[in-house]
Order: C-alpha cells, then sequence, then structure tokens
C-alpha cells in the first residue's frame, strides 16, 4: 500500500469537497471541522460520517458540478428507498473503466477474452456501464445482451462462444436449471468464467454458500464474486484464491464502523464506510453503506497485499432479531436457495403486538405433490443452520412474482420489512 499517495488523493478529495460540495462545506462550517487539518487517513475518524438518508433527502448538495459539466447520470436501484441520483464526469467515466480494468485483471480477465455482459446497460444503471468501459480498456471483446432469457443467453453462447460471462448468482442457477430440463450439457459450452455481480456467492468463512454451490456443482468453471455500489463507484473483486475481494487502493478509503461510528480492526464485523478518491461529480467523505462486512489485511494467496473484504453478510438496517437470534435475509435466502423444488419466494418481516420481529416467507414449490415434504425440509434445514424456523407458507408461483416484481426496479424485490421505528 502506498501510504503517501494514497494520502494525497484523500488531501485533494476533502479540499474539493471543501470548495464545490454544498453539503460538505455545511458540515465542515457546522462542526467547525477545518478541511486543511485532514492529512492522513488516520484524521478521518474526525470527521462525522454521512448515512445514505441524508444522501437521499439531500441528493443534490451533493453535487459538485454544474449540469453543464454531466457526461452522464446513473442512479441507484431503489431497493431500499429512493433511487440516489449520481452525475458523472468524462474523467468520473474514464475512472470507472479503470477500476473495472483493474477488476477484471484480478479476476483473470484479458484481451483474448470474450465477456458476456448479462446486465442491463440502460435504466442509469452505473454497473454496466463500468463493465463495459472496463472491458474496452484491457482490449477484451463485449457481447452485451443484457438480462435475456436463459434461452436467448445460451443461443448468444452458442453462436458467439464468450469465454467469460457476468451476470447475477440466482440468474446464472436458472441458466443452468434450463439447460439440465432441455439436455444441454452446460459443460461443453466455451464458458471458462463467471463474473457473479449483485448477491454473494460465499458466507463469512470464504465458502461458497448455497447459490455457490449449486451453480459450482453443475458448472464447472472459475467463479468469482464481487462487491460494488453506485455511490462508491468502486468494485471489489476476487481472485482465483476466492478469500475476499481485493481494494484499489487508490480509488477508495475503506473503514469498518460499529454502531458508534468507532473504527473496528481487521477481522472484525461492522458497516462498510467508504471515502472516494478521483471523483469529480459526486464524491463522498466517510459515507456509511449500510453492508456489514470485515476487513483481511494478510497478504493474498495471489501475492497481492492490498486489503481485501469479507463477503456482505447483510445490510443493517435489515437485520433480524428472531426469538433470541440475529440475522440477516442473507442467510435465510441462503438456505432457500439450497432447494431446487423453491421455484421463487419472498421475506416479509414485521413486528407483532410486543414489538417483536415476526418472519413469514412465502415460497412457490415447483411440484405441489412434493409441498409436504419440501416444507419439512426446509424446517429442518433452518433449524440446523439458523437454529430458529421461520413461519412458511405456500403460494403460487404467478402470485410471488407480482410481489417481487411490483416495484418496478432493476432487479426484484425478496425482502419486505414491515417493522416500524427500526
Amino acid at each position: 500500500m502506498d501510504t503517501k499517495a494514497i494520502n494525497q488523493g484523500l488531501i485533494k478529495t476533502v479540499l474539493y469537497l471543501a470548495k464545490k460540495s454544498p453539503y460538505y462545506k455545511r458540515l465542515f462550517s457546522d462542526t467547525g471541522i477545518d478541511p486543511y487539518t485532514i492529512q492522513s487517513i488516520d484524521d478521518l475518524k474526525n470527521i462525522p460520517t454521512t448515512s445514505k438518508t441524508e444522501l437521499q433527502n439531500n441528493n443534490s448538495d451533493f453535487f459538485c458540478i454544474e449540469p453543464s459539466d454531466y457526461a452522464d447520470i446513473v442512479s441507484t436501484s431503489g431497493t431500499l428507498g429512493e433511487p440516489v441520483v449520481v452525475p458523472l464526469t468524462k474523467n468520473d467515466i474514464r475512472r470507472l473503466a479503470v477500476n473495472e480494468a483493474g477488476s477484471f485483471t484480478t479476476a483473470g480477465v484479458n484481451n483474448n477474452d470474450l465477456v458476456q455482459l448479462m446486465v442491463t446497460l440502460d435504466m442509469r444503471f452505473m454497473a454496466g456501464l463500468a463493465y463495459f468501459e472496463g472491458i474496452q480498456k484491457i482490449g477484451a471483446a463485449t457481447l452485451r445482451i443484457g438480462p435475456g432469457s436463459p434461452a436467448v443467453q445460451l443461443e448468444n453462447i452458442r453462436k458467439f462462444s464468450p469465454t467469460v460471462l457476468v451476470g447475477v448468482p440466482g440468474f446464472i442457477s436458472k441458466i443452468i436449471d434450463y439447460t439440465e430440463k432441455n439436455n444441454i450439457n452446460i459443460n461443453h459450452t466455451s464458458v471458462k468464467k463467471i463474473i457473479c455481480i449483485g448477491d454473494a456467492i460465499r458466507d463469512e468463512k470464504f465458502e461458497l454458500n448455497s447459490i455457490g454451490k449449486r451453480i459450482k456443482e453443475r458448472w464447472h468453471i472459475d467463479l468469482y464474486s464481487t462487491y460494488a455500489s453506485t455511490e462508491m463507484a468502486t468494485s471489489f473483486t476476487e481472485c482465483n484464491a476466492g478469500k475476499g475481494g481485493h481494494l484499489q487502493e487508490d480509488l477508495l478509503v475503506v473503514e469498518i464502523l460499529d454502531d458508534e461510528g468507532n473504527v473496528l480492526p481487521y477481522g472484525e464485523l461492522g458497516e462498510v464506510t467508504i471515502t472516494t478518491l478521483g471523483i469529480e461529480g459526486m464524491p463522498l467523505l466517510r459515507f456509511r453503506t449500510g453492508d456489514m462486512a470485515f476487513l483481511v489485511d494478510r497478504v493474498c494467496e495471489c501475492g497481492r497485499n492490498a486489503v481485501r473484504i469479507s463477503p456482505i453478510i447483510g445490510r443493517k438496517e435489515q437485520m433480524i432479531k428472531y426469538k433470541g437470534t440475529t440475522l440477516y435475509p442473507a442467510a435465510i435466502i441462503d438456505v432457500l436457495n439450497k432447494y431446487t423444488s423453491v421455484v421463487n419466494y419472498y421475506i416479509e418481516v414485521n413486528t407483532d403486538d410486543n414489538g417483536i420481529d415476526q418472519i413469514q416467507i412465502a415460497i412457490a414449490i415447483e411440484n405441489e405433490t412434493e409441498a409436504d415434504e419440501c416444507l419439512s425440509n426446509l424446517k429442518d434445514s433452518f433449524k440446523v443452520s439458523l437454529r430458529v424456523v421461520p413461519n412458511i407458507f405456500i403460494k403460487s408461483s404467478k402470485e410471488i412474482m407480482e410481489q417481487i416484481s411490483k416495484n418496478q426496479g432493476r432487479k426484484p424485490k425478496l425482502f419486505f420489512d414491515y417493522r416500524q421505528n427500526i
């Protein structure tokens, strides 16, 4: 780690925000902080953190550029509230290309690869733009298919022979299901590796979780996990070792904080808090992402010595206390993903009259005659994996699809939180 260069990047970002950002100008003024006193990462602890709510409620106050400087406009998915709009300059787009080129290189992608993008490049989706720009920067070729059906993806694999896929783990699994139902040997395709986005494929021990196992056991390819967000405009990507996402330290400063805002040591679970470097449109200073993870500082098996981040354990605001056990929706989803007979599902959480969290899970069963057996197996799995058994009920696949798709966002919503005052 080049500490001097990182500190110089931090100083530049803080002074830029003090000059350009209405929000951070107020923050420095209201707290009496002199931006010139922030000279290193160690000084960050003297600056208050910024929450997602503050970003949503004051979105335009975070903009550091005029509309005439916009090169592109992106936004968050809005899964957990009002989407956040992020303006990008031409330099910001170039930075995205540098970031994704580094990420793809970490995963072993090179200029000989043809990368099939199974994600949208429209709907103001930053990641789709970043993937395309990054692939171009390393000299590889792209096949921009978008989130089409399994049949469409497979036809393009057959026709163009891509070597790398980029897509959501759940959709990758559906492609495999489709091939098995249609007697297609998925292991006779050109695909050598898959870069999974959006959802974790590993647990906190860096072992493949249930969706990761479902993919890897049936499709004998190299599988890589990533972590990113629109607000940070940076991604963490695994190498072949699969022991955490590598940080590109010249683009981002990462802290892991407890509930009181204290910086936690390596290996301890807390909230991922980021400070962006080298961004012009909407830089962020000590932004609390809401994602729960930990950092690893040991030299990786691949030889890189940059900090790595663990798989995301869950969202802070989605933490559930159920029958004396603390858990996150991701843990519930991991159990559900073990069963191929469960074709669709969603999770609801609310509070009872005593203010205690209650969990209801709606599932659709592929074969209704197996419903009783599936329910029994699911309950056993929850008891073993989570030590608690949520309330589970069966609905039709149509009913569930209507529920998870009604927000009309970029991705289906599987978790619905109806609790008050969380």
